[in-house]
């Protein structure tokens, strides 16, 4: 295991350089485009006779269960240290359309994405059944917070905007998880998808990741406040995500939420009153440390797996219009909501645009295709998964900014 991190790690770093001093793209987006050329560079070597590079990359990728790496691992610490920066007054102030756009927002998703793919899969003569579709239609709902975070904020989103997006992307993805559990269970015949048990299991991971996530924060909080010292401080922060992600998977209780509601506590009431300034410093170092890292490491491997997913070009027929059937459901399922909103709470002008099309989608969904049985469909809904995200990271991703400034240029000369 140790070979395998030196690896990634060693890739990680020289990618990340090699974009900084050249490429110069944002950095998440600048090493997956690296280690996606050399994935595709690996794979004409491949064609052309020279094999050993390649066969060596796929034994080490092979190696690696990509879902258990993010869900059982990464994900915790992205989610604390993407919430830990989060202001809970702005939050609470747009709280009723990140509500929506969490919630109800992932479950239209999922029935719309869902029944388009099942119509498209029918129209292209590619077998898969329908509620299949619809546990496609739950992997690809959520907007990744680890893909968004750091592309709006190099964006230069105004804050009112990256405070909705970054909201609903921090919670929606729990949400999406729990959806996700359901269908599959469903899908596999080992759950009864009845309405009464799905709101049972729902009540039971969201609202017991809430309130684990409450209660681990609090504690959390009191020994920070106990004491004064920032060694110790970084060290229970740390505790804190590694032994409640754990204790949330042996409660059965969503590991996701309860990360987002034990960094917004932290973040804030933490913050405020059981960190000194010198423990603030060094916190706000070391989980930005961790998330600038682990976001790196992440889409290195989005990129590789490309070496070790049965990728088909004749899947990009299918693809393309659920590409399109996504954005569709996202600019209804935001600009619905806020239009009813906006009589009592102020949205800028253009924040439908910018939220549609700066809800990306990442690791989460690949993870969570990768994690799917082995069945007849698996590997479809693998690479249409696969496709999906290398647009929204690197067609949208690379053009979210352009979309801000566009908005906010408009809205300028408006006044």
């Amino acid at each position: 295991m140790l070979d395998i991190a030196a690896v990634f790690i060693t890739i990680t770093a020289l990618f990340a350089w090699f974009n900084y001093r050249f490429i110069k793209l944002p950095a998440t987006i600048g090493v997956m485009f690296i280690s996606l050329l050399a994935s595709v560079l690996l794979i004409v070597l491949s064609h052309a006779g020279f094999d050993a590079i390649t066969d060596w990359a796929e034994t080490w990728l092979g190696q690696i269960n990509f879902n258990a790496l993010l869900m059982d691992g990464m994900l915790s610490f992205l989610l604390f240290a993407g919430a830990l920066h989060v202001d809970i007054t702005q939050l609470k102030r747009y709280r009723y359309s990140i509500g929506f756009l969490a919630t109800i927002g992932v479950v239209i998703s999922t029935v719309a994405v869902g029944s388009a793919a099942w119509w498209l899969f029918r129209t292209f003569h590619i077998d898969v059944p329908y509620l299949y579709c619809l546990v496609f239609g739950a992997l690809i709902a959520p907007t990744d917070p680890i893909a968004v975070l750091g592309i709006m904020r190099s964006a230069g989103a105004p804050e009112d905007m990256e405070i909705k997006i970054v909201g609903e992307s921090l919670f929606n993805d729990g949400v999406a998880v729990v959806v996700f559990t359901m269908l599959l269970g469903a899908a596999t015949a080992t759950e009864a998808l009845t309405v009464a048990h799905s709101a049972t299991l729902f009540v039971e991971e969201a609202g017991g990741g809430i309130l684990l996530g409450l209660v681990m924060g609090y504690i959390a909080y009191w020994l920070m406040k106990s004491i004064d010292q920032y060694q110790i401080e970084v060290l229970v922060s740390l505790a804190l995500v590694l032994g409640g992600y754990t204790l949330a998977t042996h409660l059965h209780v969503s590991g996701p939420i309860a990360m987002v509601i034990a960094g917004l506590f932290i973040g804030n009431r933490g913050r405020e009153h059981a960190m000194s300034d010198t423990t603030r410093r060094y916190v706000d170092g070391f989980w930005e440390l961790i998330d600038e890292i682990l976001n790196a490491v992440l889409f290195v491997l989005i990129g590789l797996e490309l070496l070790v997913i049965p990728f088909e070009w004749s899947y990009l027929i299918v693809a393309g219009p659920v590409i399109v059937v996504i954005l569709a459901t996202r600019l209804i399922t935001i600009g619905v909501p806020l239009m009813t909103l906006k009589r009592w709470t102020h949205y800028r002008p253009g924040t439908t645009q910018v939220l549609t099309w700066g809800g990306l989608r990442g690791g989460i969904s690949v993870a969570l295709a990768l994690g799917l049985p082995e069945s007849d469909y698996r590997n479809t809904i693998v690479m249409v998964t696969y496709i999906i995200v290398l647009f929204s990271i690197l067609v949208q991703g690379l053009t979210v900014g352009r979309v801000v400034q566009r908005v906010l240029s408009r809205s300028n000369n408006r006044d």
